[in-house]
């Protein structure tokens, strides 16, 4: 079995990033900090507005029917029945099949901050999902979405959705600040790979990584 290890100066170089790059991570994190709460305000949606709270004023859909016949609406679902009947990603959003009360399946985004539990868990009661539209789209055409939203029972339409979002959506603290400072770090370590591998090899210190000149003289020769 043949081992292949790092050069020296490939090890050095990447641990002087590595090293960098946990400041630059720790700066980007406490930056990421003071702008949560902004982040917060802006992805908090009103009650009464799509991806809000829905009070007993708004309509509860019972069918496609009804769907199709209110601008918004909101959908009871027994426990969280909505979140275990399959779901898949779109557009960078994942969508939930919800069952109608009539046994009609529909694909639906949903804000989760503003779910209304009217049991004493997650598990009893009903789930009054948040406000919702209609936006009309060809799902079907997103074939690798449709395969997960339909691992379990096929969906009644594809040629809309529910919008059960809006500007909602906010990611919690520790994900929100996480994700800045590991691109971060990672940039900082390529950045600094590079400069110091760089100026290793002019100043004699680190072989280059490729030496043209010796490449051109060898065929002359």
């Amino acid at each position: 079995m043949r081992y292949h290890h790092l050069r020296f100066d490939i090890w050095i170089c990447l641990l002087l990033g590595f090293v960098i790059s946990m400041g630059t991570g720790k700066i980007a994190e406490n930056l990421a900090k003071k702008n949560y709460n902004s982040y917060v305000a802006d992805h908090t949606v009103e009650d009464g507005n799509i991806g809000g709270i829905a009070d007993e004023n708004f309509f509860r859909a019972q069918n496609v029917e009804d769907l199709l016949s209110h601008e918004t609406f909101t959908i009871i679902s027994p426990g969280i029945e909505y979140r275990n009947k399959g779901g898949g990603y779109h557009n960078n959003h994942y969508l939930q099949a919800v069952t109608l009360p009539s046994g009609e399946k529909i694909a639906a985004l949903i804000n989760e901050d503003s779910v209304q539990r009217t049991g004493d868990s997650i598990y009893s009661g009903d789930s009054i999902l948040p406000v919702g539209r209609i936006v009309y789209e060809d799902l079907s055409k997103d074939t690798y979405f449709i395969n997960q939203i339909e691992y379990k029972e096929p969906l009644t339409r594809k040629d809309f959705y529910i919008d059960m979002l809006g500007n909602g959506g906010k990611l919690n603290e520790e994900d929100y600040v996480s994700m800045p400072s590991l691109v971060v770090q990672i940039v900082t370590v390529i950045i600094c790979f590079a400069l110091f591998h760089t100026l290793g090899s002019k100043i004699g210190i680190f072989p280059s990584f490729f030496s043209f000149k010796k490449e051109k003289e060898a065929e002359w020769k």
